[in-house]
């Protein structure tokens, strides 16, 4: 697609990325906690497909909660959840979401506290990410909101610590924490994630299917064997 500029000038990378499970560590907590992330290059064409189908849904009066804002897969129905994992499949780049799975009853204690355990996960995630990505003219890492400041700073540190060993000397990059309702990226990480946690948790892997192509890697930090797409 021409967007105006030489395929050979170095465009921005997009990391939108997501989280499941939970931070207790004890039996009561959810057994895995997975990172995912969805790599994207402009222009966002899925975008306005999404965009789209909310207004539909908004004038016929089939909005899955009355205060939806954006798309949230645990929140929304199945028949809304099953329009946009097909939408992700047909419209999402193959192989552009890598997800870190930890099975956390392995986790040792001194790496459970967030601000610990966050930033090493996220590590693992973005040092596969960038180097799978071709030469880049900028990176941009967005999460979502994120209101623990302790948490919030060991994440900017471990993403700069990360690219800045990783990218070219002088590659620029950024890191912003954005409400999910202000990117499509954010809610399309979240389906990624939360078809990729579901078949990790529950072994429900029906919406997991629908988009593996899209799925470039999946670790699992503490087992030997972990399959990886490619």
């Amino acid at each position: 697609m021409n967007n105006g500029l030489s395929s050979s000038a170095p465009r921005t990378l997009y990391i939108f990325i997501d989280e499941g499970g939970n931070f207790d560590f004890s039996p009561t907590g959810s057994k895995y906690f997975t990172l995912t992330c969805v790599s994207l290059y402009r222009p966002f064409t899925l975008h306005t497909d999404l965009d789209t189908y909310k207004y539909d849904l908004i004038e016929h009066r089939l909005l899955p909660r009355i205060e939806m804002e954006c798309f949230h897969c645990a929140d929304d129905n199945k028949h809304v959840r099953s329009r946009v994992f097909s939408m992700l499949a047909r419209s999402v780049p193959h192989a552009s979401v890598d997800s870190v799975i930890i099975e956390k009853q392995k986790t040792g204690p001194a790496l459970q506290p967030p601000e610990k355990f966050y930033p090493k996960m996220l590590g693992y995630l973005l040092r596969y990410a960038v180097k799978k990505a071709p030469d880049v003219g900028e990176v941009v890492v967005i999460t979502d909101n994120i209101p623990v400041a302790k948490k919030r700073n060991a994440i900017e540190k471990a993403v700069k610590t990360v690219l800045a060993s990783m990218l070219t000397a002088g590659t620029p990059y950024r890191v912003m924490h954005h409400s999910s309702r202000a990117h499509y990226g954010l809610q399309i990480a979240d389906y990624f994630n939360w078809a990729i946690y579901r078949k990790s948790e529950h072994g429900d892997d029906g919406s997991h299917s629908v988009i593996a192509s899209q799925i470039r890697s999946e670790f699992d930090i503490f087992r030997k064997g972990t399959r990886h797409y490619y």
